[in-house]
């Protein structure tokens, strides 16, 4: 059930998923990205919270760049700010869809310090979110009363135009 919400989530934002099986080893058990979708063996995915955080990723990027995301990213400056923001996007989705933050930042990710950042987002120290305003996509509280929009974790937008 918490798979398929977050799946029909994805894919309500423009994010192609397929469910299908996967050969071989994954950065992330069950899921890998391909040609810009998200590919899903429910068989071998061990948290579904990882669902939104690579959603996050493709999200996050320029059309341009997210029709060409496959298998892991590279360190590049593009996909290190991306992680920011897929943190951020991620923390969003889970507001929305009214889940517990451990659903994604459960404590086998993030190199142990899946409390910390719930406890940053929590107490709105938001992680990535200058980023995501950046490309339009939320606003701080400043903003968003000047544009008279919701602040984050409301999203102006699920997916990046440019």
């Amino acid at each position: 059930m918490l798979t398929e919400t977050i799946i029909d989530f994805v894919e309500s934002v423009g994010i192609k998923v397929f469910k299908m099986p996967i050969a071989g080893d994954t950065f992330l058990p069950g899921l890998q990205l391909k040609d810009g979708a998200l590919v899903i063996d429910t068989e071998k995915l061990l948290y579904p919270g990882d669902i939104l955080h690579e959603a996050g990723h493709l999200a996050t990027m320029p059309p341009s760049v997210r029709k060409t995301m496959s298998d892991d990213l590279p360190p590049t400056e593009e996909n290190q700010g991306g992680e920011m923001m897929a943190l951020a996007w991620s923390y969003a989705a889970i507001k929305y869809l009214n889940m517990d933050p451990h659903v994604v930042f459960h404590a086998d990710g993030y190199k142990g310090g899946s409390e910390n950042l719930i406890e940053n987002f929590s107490e709105g120290r938001y992680i990535g979110l200058p980023l995501l305003q950046w490309v339009g996509m939320a606003y701080d509280e400043k903003n968003a009363t000047e544009y008279n929009k919701p602040p984050y974790p409301h999203m102006i937008n699920w997916l990046r135009e440019n």
